[in-house]
């Protein structure tokens, strides 16, 4: 089994092929053609996880009552850790994660897409553009981070729209492997989370109107990677939830609960 989920392994592009093909991939419209038209043979097999160095020593971050599925463990330094990650502005500005909010009292909702030519992510863009107003009546600067270069990231921020001054580019996926975000061709098309995305066919053929895959990242290899949402109150994190498969996104009711939350504390 792990020879046939490894991406080292060359025997695994015929079932990754095989696998896009499926009918279970080819609903109605263009973005089903986010996964049947990427090129896997250009999967990379250079990919590196993050240093053990990093899981040491943990603590729950929990939203406040009344959040659902919000429990992910995080060592307490995590917030210093991802400060000192840099990535890039959709207008091709490197920056780090410690310059995007207030590092003592400021509240943020980091919300790592996948990569901008995923239709799922799409669908959360549109979404989160849809919430940036309550985002910002209670203060908090909502980061919403994908996979792929700033170029990429700006096809996205047009076709879509939304907003350049929220969206960052990580085409290193230097923060999702801080944040131990899932990666791998199981949680991609295995995981029975990733069938959610089926219940939202409305709502993502709408959000792909203006879609193109001509976003997804030159390194094909992230295509397989997975995203996550993070509130942050300065450097504490107050609540972490990995995606467990693609488009299995959390209810942002729920995330804007928890900021309204910490900017009463």
């Amino acid at each position: 089994m792990a020879s046939i989920l490894s991406l080292r392994s060359p025997s695994s592009l015929p079932l990754i092929s095989s696998t896009i093909s499926n009918p279970l991939f080819q609903s109605q419209s263009k973005f089903s053609s986010s996964f049947t038209s990427v090129p896997f043979t250009k999967l990379k097999s250079n990919y590196t996880r993050i240093s053990p160095m990093f899981r040491p020593r943990v603590i729950f971050a929990r939203a406040a009552t009344g959040a659902t599925e919000s429990v992910t463990d995080y060592r307490e330094d995590i917030g210093e850790i991802l400060g000192d990650v840099s990535i890039f502005t959709a207008s091709g500005e490197r920056v780090q994660f410690s310059d995007l909010w207030d590092q003592n009292d400021g509240i943020a909702a980091v919300v790592l897409l996948r990569h901008f030519g995923c239709v799922c992510c799409w669908e959360l863009a549109k979404a989160l553009k849809e919430a940036k107003p309550r985002f910002d009546a209670a203060g908090v600067k909502l980061v919403a981070v994908g996979v792929g270069t700033p170029d990429k990231a700006r096809i996205l921020a047009t076709r879509l729209p939304f907003p350049m001054e929220c969206l960052y580019a990580d085409p290193e996926r230097k923060a999702y492997d801080v944040l131990g975000l899932y990666f791998g061709l199981g949680r991609t098309f295995f995981n029975p989370a990733s069938a959610k995305v089926f219940s939202r066919f409305n709502e993502l053929r709408e959000a792909t109107k203006n879609y193109t895959i001509s976003a997804t990242p030159e390194d094909r290899s992230s295509v397989l990677q997975q995203g996550g949402t993070f509130v942050f109150r300065g450097k504490k994190l107050l609540y972490g939830r990995k995606d467990e498969g693609t488009g299995d996104h959390p209810s942002l009711d729920d995330v804007i609960n928890v900021c309204c939350k910490a900017t009463v504390v």
